[in-house]
């Protein structure tokens, strides 16, 4: 199936889910959430780090359209951007850590590499 994953949710809510998760991951450097959730905040996130890496203000205006807190916007345009200034994207990773307890949902911890 191309495209995105749905999730189960509606479009507005996987959206905000997704802002959500991709700020706190930038924010924490590490979250933990299930498998196909990491592959589509890993998705997004990578796409937030490409921009960043070149400081201009159209770009920040294009950060803070999907972050939800400014200062992670700062921190991702001031420390993780330059970070990753001569890497061509695999910002993140994605390890498998085994079923959820509750519903066997695959667990997985998404990092910034």
């Amino acid at each position: 199936m191309p495209g995105t994953r749905k999730l189960g949710r509606t479009t507005a809510q996987r959206t905000a889910m997704l802002r959500a998760m991709v700020t706190f991951l930038l924010e924490k450097g590490k979250i933990e959430t299930t498998v196909t959730r990491a592959k589509e905040v890993s998705s997004m996130a990578e796409k937030m780090i490409t921009i960043s890496k070149e400081n201009t203000l159209a770009n920040k205006r294009l950060v803070m359209k999907f972050i939800t807190k400014e200062d992670v916007t700062k921190k991702l345009f001031d420390e993780i951007g330059p970070k990753y200034s001569d890497r061509n994207g695999g910002y993140t990773r994605i390890t498998k850590i085994g079923p959820r307890r509750g519903d066997g949902a695959e667990m997985a911890i998404i990092e910034l590499v």
